[in-house]
């Protein structure tokens, strides 16, 4: 398997400054495993690198998809695993960076997606069938087919019971068949992963806030109302990310900015609480810490001394 570099981390831990000097430092080209930054227009509730910023560092899977498309994992994995073929086939080292941890996995696998998305004739029949009759007759279905997933999911998790069923139908093979027979199978990419993480929470929380405060100093809410301007639905996958579902609640009036930011500010401190916890699950993980601030001199000198045994140097 070819060797990728992961940078991995909750939000606002500096993943994209460390992996811009870690590139530079090891012929490397950045690929976001931001599942939000794929979207064009959403530069900076996103925190998408500027071209400044990149610092002639070539990014991929960043800003290629229209705001008004909703992306799965799969389509996601694919995409970026044709950008990480082709950065090794040009003798260069893949570093993918961001904090979207189910699509890092994802890519480092390379496969392993059950068939099924938005929009598909099968998706659209169960959400009709539940619009009609409710979750209880779907959940039983699934009990019957698939009594182990059945029994793993509560009733109100609604989205689960569909996908399972989804699978199921669309296959003839239950989803857990076909996550068994999953991890059966090798990764596609041999990864050495850098975390980055504060050492006291109460810094990340901080920093946290610092930064929805510079993204709305940075013309946030325009980068919204651009959005709703462009025709974007409410309903679309883009719309619903951090920072943008808050704030365009209080621009249809439904609440004050001033509550829009705190929430957004609350539901980012969530976030980065879910991705240190799925994060966790990983022993292979090489952790950095921050301690009050961010010295990304000391950084990528201990990412360094990490890496070189594994020969990327």
């Amino acid at each position: 398997m070819e060797q990728v570099l992961c940078v991995a981390g909750p939000t606002a831990c500096g993943k994209t400054t460390l992996s811009i000097a870690l590139a530079k430092q090891f012929n490397g080209e950045v690929v976001s495993m931001d599942s939000m930054q794929i979207y064009r227009g959403m530069t900076i509730g996103t925190a998408a690198p500027s071209r400044d910023e990149m610092d002639g560092v070539p990014h991929h899977m960043v800003g290629i998809a229209d705001p008004s498309e909703n992306w799965s994992v799969a389509r996601f994995a694919e995409e970026a695993g044709r950008c990480v073929e082709d950065i090794l086939k040009r003798k260069k080292l893949p570093i993918l960076t961001g904090g979207s941890g189910l699509y890092m996995d994802a890519v480092i696998a390379g496969h392993g997606f059950a068939p099924g998305e938005t929009g598909s004739p099968v998706r659209a029949r169960l959400q009709d069938e539940l619009k009609k009759n409710g979750i209880a007759p779907l959940l039983e279905e699934l009990r019957t087919v698939d009594p182990e997933s059945a029994e793993k999911l509560h009733p109100a998790d609604e989205k689960r019971i569909l996908r399972a069923l989804e699978v199921y139908r669309h296959t003839g093979k239950t989803i857990t068949q076909h996550n068994r027979e999953t991890r059966a199978r090798p990764n596609r990419y041999a990864p050495v992963y850098i975390g980055l993480a504060y050492r006291d929470r109460a810094d990340m929380r901080e920093q946290i806030d610092r930064r929805v405060d510079a993204m709305l100093a940075a013309g946030l809410l325009e980068e919204v109302r651009a959005l709703v301007d462009a025709g974007i639905p409410r309903t679309a996958t883009a719309m619903q990310a951090i920072g943008y579902k808050e704030l365009l609640a209080a621009l249809d009036g439904k609440c004050l900015l001033e509550e829009a930011v705190g929430e957004v500010k609350l539901r980012s401190r969530q976030y980065a609480k879910r991705q240190l916890t799925w994060l966790r699950r990983s022993p292979d993980i090489h952790w950095i810490y921050w301690e009050k601030t961010r010295d990304f001199v000391r950084a990528l000198q201990e990412a360094t001394e990490i890496l070189t045994p594994y020969g990327l140097q």
